[in-house]
């Protein structure tokens, strides 16, 4: 009687430490992305618009970090031309959920300003999106936008205290402007004055890469 105890106590340990081993096979199996991923959730500045794909900004991040991370995270540019913070919002937590990440970039606003979205109802998604990242355990960085100068420097400087303030309240890096030193300049803007050209994206990644660094 104690013989067959021990053998099936023994046989379930076995099938314990077997389940324990394959876990992590199977996972990757299915495809799940790996536990330090970046997730880039952007619009068309993110998603190499009307440029190459390997140009864009996004793509030669996933190079650099190759290079100077060990190692080295995963990057998913999960970015939409004609993206909104509403959409982004919505597919959000199924990103969070398939991915796993362990950083999430949040680029959106400039086509919530150009349908012209208040600054409280963009504040209000962006939040949003902040804190579902963090319950998801993922660290926030927060690349900020700005829009022509036509839109007038009061609704400019209110779109500005959008993100600084999202940033001091949930303690999570901004870059300010994603185009600075970009935006304007002969040659690293496209015709239509809104999207940087292919010449431009090292400069862009430039600018996010020394606030992304420290939080990988």
């Amino acid at each position: 009687m104690y013989r067959a105890m021990w053998k099936g106590r023994t046989a379930l340990m076995v099938w314990m430490l077997a389940a324990l081993l394959l876990a992590p096979l199977l996972a990757c199996a299915k495809g799940a992305a790996p536990a330090n991923a970046v997730l880039v959730v952007g619009d068309s500045l993110s998603a190499a618009h009307n440029i190459p794909a390997e140009s864009g900004w996004v793509n030669l991040l996933q190079q650099r970090v190759k290079q100077q991370v060990k190692p080295a995270p995963a990057i998913i540019n999960a970015s939409i031309s004609g993206e909104t913070t509403a959409g982004a919002l919505t597919r959000l937590p199924g990103l969070l959920a398939k991915h796993r990440p362990a950083v999430v970039v949040i680029e959106l606003g400039g086509n919530d300003a150009l349908r012209g979205l208040t600054p409280v109802q963009l504040r209000g998604n962006l939040e949003k999106m902040i804190v579902a990242s963090q319950k998801a355990g993922a660290k926030v960085l927060l690349l900020g936008i700005d829009v022509p100068p036509n839109y007038g420097p009061a609704y400019r400087q209110r779109l500005k205290d959008v993100y600084a303030g999202l940033a001091s309240q949930y303690k999570v890096p901004l870059l300010p402007f994603l185009l600075d030193g970009v935006a304007l300049q002969p040659g690293l803007m496209q015709a239509d004055g809104l999207h940087p050209t292919a010449a431009a994206q090292p400069r862009v990644l430039d600018n996010v890469w020394p606030h992304l660094k420290p939080l990988l």
